[in-house]
């Protein structure tokens, strides 16, 4: 991947040019909500960018110079803040109203839970960091790249539950998800630095827990949200927010299938890998 900043010319251009200008106007109507409609609660926004931003420039100074790398640890500590939030946010939840209560309709739609709101704006925030660090860096690839797309699809959905105060809960439970990002980031970094012996016990353990991440923090929540907002389609209003919230479900199961795949042609690339490493090692002691 190209290390050059968004104005070198390339096939990329084009797409880049597009996703800067939908991440500036994205920041030109938070800004706008926060001084002009007096949006104060919406500064997390800010805060999430301003950390995740500050945290990439102490990676780069510290660690690595490589962008990928210092991407990637990013995603990593957000990964892990997100997920211990997620976790602290719906304990304290079930603990204070019960299950039931906690997962009824008006409750996921039009209630916030305690911390759901600047929980849901710090991930907001990082996400738009996460954009312009890519686009800085050209860490995307193809016409219309995934990852850009996918970030604008979550900023847009964010941003307008946010403003209009609505489906918070609802957003709190798709960012469970997180849980299984660790385990994306830490194999990235853990290949990145050279450990690729997919022998060593620490590796098989990274496996097992990426996979079962994967089952139960990424797509049985993912699976369940879709069905409940279905069955609860009759209790919303005429407004955007159902279509907006099943278009944006339908939208991460098809990407949960197919980081399924891709997880599933790696595991078999690092077995078939070590067959042959074994089969090669076989081999030397039998000469």
């Amino acid at each position: 991947m190209g290390r050059n900043g968004i104005g070198s010319t390339g096939g990329k251009n084009g797409a880049g040019q597009f996703f800067l200008a939908t991440l500036l106007l994205w920041l030109v109507s938070v800004v706008f909500e926060i001084v002009f409609n007096l949006r104060t609660e919406l500064l997390w926004v800010i805060c999430g960018g301003c950390f995740f931003q500050l945290v990439n420039w102490v990676v780069r100074s510290w660690l690595s110079r490589d962008p990928l790398f210092v991407n990637t640890s990013v995603s990593l500590l957000h990964s892990i803040i997100t997920s211990a939030s997620v976790v602290f946010i719906l304990l304290n939840q079930s603990l204070a109203k019960g299950l039931d209560e906690m997962f009824d309709h008006s409750e996921l739609v039009g209630g916030t839970w305690n911390w759901a709101y600047p929980a849901l704006c710090f991930s907001c925030g990082y996400f738009a960091y996460d954009q312009w660090d890519m686009l800085q860096y050209r860490l995307y690839s193809g016409l219309i790249p995934s990852i850009l797309v996918h970030h604008l699809v979550l900023l847009g959905c964010f941003t307008l539950a946010l403003y209009r105060n609505v489906t918070i809960n609802y957003l709190i439970l798709t960012l469970i998800c997180e849980m299984h990002s660790i385990f994306l980031h830490v194999r990235k970094l853990r290949r990145m630095a050279g450990i690729r012996d997919s022998n060593t016990a620490l590796v098989k353990l990274e496996w097992v827990l990426n996979w079962t991440a994967f089952v139960f923090a990424r797509c049985i929540p993912h699976i369940l949200i879709t069905v409940k907002l279905i069955k609860d389609a009759h209790k919303f209003g005429k407004g955007v927010e159902l279509p907006l919230a099943l278009f944006g479900m339908v939208g991460m199961n098809i990407l949960n299938v197919g980081l399924g795949m891709d997880l599933f042609h790696a595991f078999r690339r690092e077995i078939s890998n070590r067959r042959n490493q074994e089969n090669s090692n076989h081999h030397n002691h039998g000469e």
